[in-house]
Parts: structure tokens; sequence; C-alpha cells
């Protein structure tokens, strides 16, 4: 495994500046969120696209694709649509399958995204019903690609625990559908220990998001200031036998983006070493 870090946690940067600093500061990969700043889906050229996938292979950095960009369809609604909404579904949908494609561009490792909340009062199997389609469709369209797909279950989506990211796979049933564990999530959900989940779906591990977090309160926080149990987190990645990037996600950080960067893989590093 290796470690990495998340673009969204450095929102004021200029993305290849950011790259550049992540790789000097020793990350071995770059969760790259889309953005208005960052490769805006709405404006950003091939010959961007591309000299950007030059610079990750120039600093020999992996890269997945992150989906969670707050503002990036809707500029006054945060991440809507998704998938589960009943008129305009097709934005998000749209949007993701730009991010496979980007994903193809760049080699990515994976595309990573969530079920978002829903926009209206519809009952529970119809939503679901909307979400399994959007994903079947957009999983179609990622295995021509050749590209996987990690779906992440996030507190106060309509996916939000492991039981029923469990009763999506089954529903969705495909082969480049796969799974995005956030430890934090684990451990604000108290679905503990975090060891258990990374062994149960060692197979569809493409994707880790770390960072600290807080029993009951969905707040992203500097290592050291929550309650995630690492030892146990790594040990379960071993045990896992997981070979991907485990990508900090700070996002509330980036004012400080720098310091924030330099500090978390000081305090990873103990981690990994030895794991490589």
């Amino acid at each position: 495994m290796f470690l990495g870090y998340n673009t969204n946690g450095f929102a004021h940067h200029r993305l290849d500046d950011a790259i550049d600093i992540l790789a000097d500061l020793g990350y071995q990969g770059v969760a790259l969120t889309p953005d208005v700043h960052h490769l805006d889906p709405a404006s950003v050229s091939s010959q961007e696209i591309d000299a950007f996938g030059r610079r990750l292979t120039e600093l020999g950095l992996r890269c997945v694709i992150e989906t969670g960009a707050r503002f990036v369809l809707d500029p006054r609604r945060k991440h809507q649509p998704t998938l589960l909404s009943a008129e305009d579904s097709g934005r998000r949908l749209e949007f993701l399958t730009w991010c496979v494609d980007l994903a193809q561009k760049l080699g990515a490792d994976c595309v990573s995204f969530w079920s978002g909340t829903a926009s209206d009062d519809a009952p529970r199997d119809a939503l679901m019903g909307r979400l399994v389609d959007g994903c079947r469709r957009l999983a179609d369209a990622a295995v021509a690609k050749n590209v996987r797909l990690a779906f992440e279950p996030e507190p106060g989506m309509f996916i939000e625990t492991m039981d029923q990211f469990a009763e999506l796979h089954d529903r969705v049933n495909h082969p480049s559908f796969g799974l995005t564990v956030d430890v934090g999530h684990l451990v604000c959900n108290g679905e503990l220990p975090v060891s258990r989940h990374l062994e149960r779906w060692s197979r569809l591990l493409w994707n880790i998001h770390i960072e600290d977090m807080r029993r009951g309160i969905h707040d992203h926080v500097l290592f050291g200031d929550g309650e995630v149990d690492f030892a146990d987190v790594f040990a379960g990645l071993a045990a896992a036998r997981y070979k991907g990037g485990v990508y900090v996600e700070l996002s509330r950080h980036s004012h400080d983006a720098v310091n924030t960067a330099r500090k978390a893989k000081l305090f990873l590093d103990r981690y990994v070493a030895g794991r490589a």
C-alpha cells in the first residue's frame, strides 16, 4: 500500500502546484477531485488533461478520481443533483461518466462516488431503484473503458453503512462495482472494529480514505484529534492484502494545506513503514 492525498485538501492551490508539493512531501498518489478550480468539468480541455497526466507520470504519482466536489453541478445546492434525483439524475450520471472517461485517460486506479441524499420524499424502494439503475448504467460505461468503480458509504447519505452497501452491491451485481472505505465513516457510524470490514470486503476493496474522526460526529479532523484506532486500521489493511492507495481526506484544512499534508504524512508513516 502507499499514501496519497485528496486534492480537495488543496482548494486554494493551483492543481500543478498541489501535486508538486505532495510529491515533494513523499506522497505516492493523488486522489483527484475535479472541481471548479481543478480540471473544471465544464471547461477543461483535452490538452489540459493530457498535460496533467504527463505531470503525474513525471512525478511518479498514482491516482484515483474522486467525485465529491460540493458545487460542481449546482452552485446553490451542495452535492446535488444525485443518482437519487427524480428529474435531473441524468446530470449526475453524465458527470460520473465523464469522470470514468477521465480515469481512462489518466490511467486511474478507480472512480470513487457515493449515493448522495434524496431531494424528494419518494419511498425507500423507489430511491433504491433509482440508485441501482444509475449504478448499473455507470458500471456498464466503466467496464467498457476498463475502469473500476469504488462506491463509498457516507454518514448522512442514502447509503451510509456497510450493511446498506451490501444490499446495494447485491442488487447492482456488476464486476466493475467495488468499494471505497472511509475509515473515519466507520468510526462515526460505530461500525467497529474497522479491520473487520476491511477483511470482509478485501476482494472489492479498491480505494481507502483516511483521516481522524469521532463516533457520532461526521467531521474529518486532524490525526490524533479523533477516536480512530489506526493500528487496527493498518492491521486490517495488511490482513486484506490491500495494495492500493490510502488517501488522506481533509478538505476543510485547505487553509493550511501544506502543513496539514506534512503532518499527516509524518503521522501515517509510522503505520505504513514496513507494510508498503
